[in-house]
C-alpha cells in the first residue's frame, strides 16, 4: 500500500494529527495518550478525539505516532516540532 492508498477516519477531529484506515485496534495509542485517542468499538479502530493542547499531550501523541505498529497515526505535512 503506498502512502496515497489510505483514508483518514472521519471521526478524527480537525488538526495536525490523524489516524489512517490502517489501524488494527491494538490500543497502544490510547494507552500512551488516553486524552487524545478513542476507539470506535463497532468498527474496531482508534482515532484522534482531541488534538494536543499542551507540551505533555504533544509528547504523548508523538510517542504514540512513533510506536504505532502499523504507522496508522500521521501528521499533516510530516512536521514534528
Amino acid at each position: 500500500m503506498s502512502d496515497d492508498d489510505f483514508e483518514i477516519y472521519p471521526e478524527n477531529v480537525p488538526g495536525k494529527y490523524f489516524v489512517k484506515n490502517l489501524c488494527i485496534d491494538c490500543q497502544l495509542c490510547a494507552d500512551i495518550a488516553p486524552k487524545n485517542f478513542a476507539c470506535n468499538e463497532d468498527e474496531e479502530y482508534h482515532y484522534v478525539i482531541k488534538q494536543p493542547e499542551n507540551a505533555e499531550e504533544e509528547a504523548q501523541v508523538i510517542e504514540a505516532l512513533e510506536y504505532c505498529p502499523t504507522e496508522s497515526i500521521d501528521i499533516f505535512n510530516d512536521e514534528i516540532e
